[in-house]
């Protein structure tokens, strides 16, 4: 195919994207997402032509701007720079023109400024190090071990199997599986290698001949050279002077050797000299080999390590020093052994709340903190600057299924962060980032939606609606495989179904979890629950989507008989009192306080449409209202509609209901007398203020640092550009 029917051919697939986010695809609704997913592939099977999809993306964008299209910006850039870090070489000035379009972006409101800004830092740091973007990549996703670059990634998928088929796991399982055959740690190592020497070298790259001087060579040469060439762009990356013609030389040099390994033997690999150390950036200690959140979770007993003092031996006086500079370096002796001192049964001193400030800085989600536990400083060596201890890791945490996954997690993350608060090890070393897929499989067994029909299935999903309704391109590529993942599982094992399941979900979820990058917050709601029986205790949990109250049927006879002529004269239900938290456009409190008959009430915490405010509870009660006629008495139903934060609801004719959150039936209360919504406040606020009112017992208000605090506790779930407004 000439250049210009490829040309034409990309620009047409283009179009149909962008009109596909209008909604004006004929196929739109059976085949959103695949429209992005065939144009990369198309690239992927002919990467030459790259810089012909860049070109006209990058006309696009400018187009977009020009006519105020802004709907498309976002796509249109994720989609052009996944297509640039993959792809072998690009013009830096095709580049430049895109980190010029980045630059504008910083003028726009937020996402655009937001997402302009991070990728103009990528494509300044890729047009000086052709092929940094890709490395990087490869080495995180990968767990290669990289001294100059020691940052790895992990993702983990999260399907519930009582909520989804068998069918889906296995096909989960499987898809995985196989996309691991072909990333072996050498054959990533060979791709980031190729990748550098064409981004920087260009037409001048054999492309061949380097295929196979690396696929002759032992898996420790290729080792060798892939440290090589790791060291030489982050080199390049991270020098203030450092243009690409010399960037280029390094990997020049490093090219030829490797060829000429191919001709004269593998022996004269071992006469090489390394590159100078001075190219080098400072190694980052890499605190965990295997990156696994079971053994972070278990190396929390570093914090209780013994702490030795050391006795200084050394006078000051030159003449006094070791004769040789090794000795310093040199293991103790017995005789320093014997010299250390140890503390023992010392009374533990209290932290006061200004002592104790770091470990709640971690517990803010802020930048990495200083370890309480503090290393000896050995003679000799210099200490290790503060700023080192780095989130080197990050676990991407892809959840599949619907609301009642969500639910799940709210619980597990409100947990974790009680856990960071009293003892911090996982925030600080470790860096959370949460997606969700919504897949429906039509199982519907829960109490908030047993009365429903298989139509209704989207009330499962209402933060998937939220998501696509505030970012479209989440609404294209993610909310698509809502009822694509369950077709795939199911179809027939063919080499087309193979072709598709193994690609097309694990590339999805790949480019989902790299390109989706701006989180939206969803507010976290605390619930306590009061039984029936006083000696129950209550009980505490949490809610992100929904909570729902029924009447309980279920109640013994002599309630019954007792209740039955009541219920007769007053309608079917039970008599609530309802005192609520007012919400305001001028965000002063107003409590409201009220009596009615209810048969049951829903709480959304996810609202309808996205013009509608997020951190706020939308009840719905319906109320049961006497009606007089000739004909008689007859009742009728009422919805009452109110806006909080806050709300407490009881029943005062001590007629139990039951109580489901999330929509999840597993997580229902019966028995139920009364219960108290309000957001979940953050752990490490609570605790920091509890120990601020210890020495301000008169102050009613936030003061000192509590005021700097984030105060709710807030769900990020990542998406390609947040909420556009």
């Amino acid at each position: 195919m000439e250049s210009t029917e490829v040309e034409s051919d990309i620009l047409r697939r283009v179009r149909t994207l962008l009109r596909e986010l209008d909604g004006h695809h004929p196929a739109c609704q059976c085949d959103r997402g695949m429209l992005r997913w065939t144009l990369h592939k198309k690239i992927d099977q002919n990467p030459s032509n790259s810089s012909i999809l860049v070109r006209i993306l990058v006309k696009e964008l400018e187009r977009a701007e020009r006519g105020d299209f802004r709907h498309y910006i976002v796509p249109l850039l994720h989609t052009l720079m996944y297509t640039l870090i993959k792809a072998p070489c690009i013009s830096d000035e095709l580049c430049g023109r895109v980190y010029d379009f980045c630059k504008k972006l910083l003028t726009l409101p937020k996402p655009f400024c937001t997402i302009g800004l991070d990728y103009a830092i990528r494509l300044k740091m890729e047009r000086t190090a052709p092929g940094m973007l890709y490395q990087r990549m490869v080495i995180s996703e990968q767990s290669l071990k990289s001294d100059p670059y020691p940052y790895q990634e992990k993702i983990f998928i999260f399907a519930d199997p009582e909520l989804l088929s068998e069918a889906i796991c296995n096909a989960l399982v499987t898809d995985t599986e196989a996309a691991q055959v072909s990333q072996s740690p050498r054959a990533c190592m060979c791709y980031v290698i190729i990748h550098a020497m064409q981004a920087a070298l260009g037409e001048g790259c054999d492309i061949s001949s380097l295929k196979a001087s690396l696929q002759d060579m032992a898996t420790s040469d290729v080792e060798h050279w892939f440290r090589q060439v790791v060291a030489a762009v982050e080199c390049s990356g991270n020098e203030a002077s450092a243009d690409r013609g010399r960037h280029a030389e390094r990997l020049e040099k490093i090219y030829r050797t490797v060829l000429s390994s191919l001709q004269a033997g593998k022996e004269l690999v071992l006469f090489i000299r390394p590159m100078s150390q001075s190219c080098e950036p400072d190694c980052l200690s890499q605190d965990l080999d295997n990156f696994e959140i079971q053994d972070i979770i278990s190396d929390c007993e570093c914090y209780e390590q013994t702490r030795f003092s050391v006795l200084s031996t050394d006078s000051g006086i030159e003449r006094d020093l070791p004769v040789a500079v090794e000795e310093s370096y040199a293991p103790c002796s017995a005789e320093t052994e014997q010299s250390r001192l140890h503390r023992k049964g010392g009374i533990k001193k209290k932290l006061s709340p200004l002592e104790s400030v770091t470990f709640l800085q971690a517990g803010c989600n802020g930048p990495g903190v200083k370890s309480p536990a503090k290393l000896q400083r050995r003679p000799g060596i210099p200490p290790e600057p503060a700023g080192l201890l780095q989130r080197l890791h990050t676990a991407r945490i892809v959840l599949l299924g619907d609301d009642r996954i969500l639910g799940r997690l709210a619980q597990a993350y409100h947990s974790l962060r009680k856990r960071e608060t009293r003892r911090v090890f996982l925030t600080p070393r470790l860096n959370l980032q949460f997606y969700y897929i919504p897949v429906v499989t039509g199982q519907l067994n829960t109490l908030a939606v047993m009365d429903h029909t298989a139509a209704d299935q989207e009330e499962l999903c209402e933060v998937a609606g939220y998501l696509g309704r505030v970012d479209p391109w989440y609404k294209s590529n993610i909310n698509t495989l809502c009822h694509m993942i369950p077709k795939l599982a199911t179809m027939p094992s063919s080499p087309s179904k193979h072709l598709v399941t193994d690609l097309f979900i694990t590339d999805v979820i790949a480019y989902y979890v790299r390109m989706g990058i701006q989180p939206v917050c969803f507010q976290v709601y605390a619930v306590k629950i009061f039984f029936n029986d006083p000696a129950q205790e209550p009980a505490e949990d949490v809610f992100l989507t929904e909570m729902r109250t029924q009447v309980q049927e279920s109640i013994s006879y002599r309630e019954l008989s007792m209740t039955k002529k009541k219920t007769t004269l007053d309608g079917p239900g039970i008599d609530l009192t309802v005192t609520y938290r007012k919400v305001v456009v001028s965000n002063r409190a107003k409590e409201l306080a009220m009596s009615l008959r209810s048969t049951g009430l829903v709480m959304k915490a996810v609202p309808a449409n996205e013009a509608e405010d997020l951190m706020c509870l939308n009840v719905n009660i319906t109320e049961v209202v006497r009606i007089n006629n000739l004909s008689g008495r007859s009742f009728s139903a009422v919805a009452n509609k109110l806006k909080t934060r806050n709300i407490k609801i009881r029943s005062t004719e001590q007629r139990p209901f039951t109580v489901c959150l999330d929509k999840d039936s597993r997580r229902a209360y019966r028995n139920v007398i009364s219960v108290e919504v309000s957001p979940c406040l953050e752990p490490s606020y609570c605790l920091q203020k509890t120990r601020t009112m210890k020495f301000n017992l008169h102050e009613t208000e936030d003061v000192g640092l509590v005021k700097y605090m984030p105060k709710s506790l807030l769900l990020p779930i990542n998406t390609f550009a947040g909420v556009i407004q």
